[in-house]
């Protein structure tokens, strides 16, 4: 009888994971299906093209290593790449130190102030580039520009969009002040999210904000500043609007990302092939340093509490 009543349970547990699993599957199916037609195959039809020539106009014709030869013998992109990571250099630990720095702070004011705070600071990620790029443009201007009136008052000009020296600082000034937001958001909320009794019973054994900081606060939130990690250095290395909006790439190719420079050959040069060459070089780019933090992560992540 026993035995009877434990396979009548077991069977009906199995039945119910599989109904669940079945749901599960189903839930999916939407997210799945636009993955696919909207990623999947621009990827599949990405490599296809590059041993392609095809302008867009014209039937595409194949190739064959034609792109790749080209790739390898572009003079331009090397500086193309060097200013790419230039960028992500600059940006990345700007983003996550200010992003976590603003979220440790504001997450200490009251409620009424963290409301006002979290607005501000987080306001010019909704705003669209075009529209905060141009305005920005006009505060660049050597002549004109907000920034180099105050400057002049100490007898400094910047030619902040005229000069190579000076394009990549500009265009890192405004993504900060642009895309903070985000990551300060994230760490707000995982900060928002440490138990307040681990915070107490560090004070309580003695330990000052510095120490309770990096050694309660900052092992809990591993998992959440190792996703903002990993989106930075996907939207760092894929940067297009900023110097797309305000220097052009220029002067010269000193702010040319490769986003930027993708973006030239397929739809300036009507190049889809080469075009295609180059986003898959940055396919595996972003792909292996993608990999090489998921696999880091396994020193510094904390998923235990």
């Amino acid at each position: 009888m026993r035995r009877r009543k434990k396979a009548q349970i077991g069977s009906y547990a199995e039945a119910r994971k599989k109904r669940e699993s079945q749901t599960a599957y189903l839930m999916l199916c939407p997210a799945l299906a636009g993955f696919l037609i909207f990623t999947g195959v621009p990827i599949l039809a990405l490599f296809i093209l590059s041993f392609m020539k095809y302008d867009i106009i014209s039937a595409p014709i194949f190739c064959g290593l034609r792109n790749i030869k080209h790739f390898f013998n572009d003079h331009t992109l090397p500086k193309v790449y060097f200013n790419t990571f230039k960028f992500a250099v600059f940006l990345i630990p700007l983003h996550i130190c200010w992003g976590m720095l603003l979220a440790y702070c504001v997450s200490r004011m009251n409620r009424k102030v963290q409301y006002l705070c979290r607005t501000i600071i987080y306001f010019p990620a909704i705003v669209t580039t075009a529209s905060v790029a141009i305005a920005w443009a006009y505060m660049y201007s050597t002549d004109l520009g907000v920034f180099n009136y105050f400057l002049g008052k100490i007898g400094i000009t910047v030619p902040w969009l005229t000069s190579s020296k000076w394009s990549i600082p500009a265009i890192v000034i405004f993504s900060l002040w642009k895309f903070i937001g985000t990551a300060f958001l994230y760490l707000f909320v995982g900060i928002q999210g440490v138990p307040v009794e681990l915070e107490e019973a560090a004070k309580i054994d003695g330990a000052n904000a510095r120490q309770t900081f990096f050694h309660v606060t900052q092992p809990i939130i591993t998992p959440i500043l190792f996703f903002v990690t990993i989106t930075t250095v996907i939207s760092s290395v894929q940067m297009f609007d900023e110097p797309y909006l305000i220097t052009a790439g220029g002067p010269g190719d000193s702010s040319r990302t490769i986003s930027l420079y993708i973006y030239e050959k397929a739809f300036r040069a009507y190049d889809m092939g080469y075009a295609s060459v180059l986003a898959a070089s940055l396919f595996f780019i972003i792909l292996i340093l993608t990999l090489i933090q998921f696999k880091i992560s396994n020193k510094w992540v904390n998923y235990d509490n």
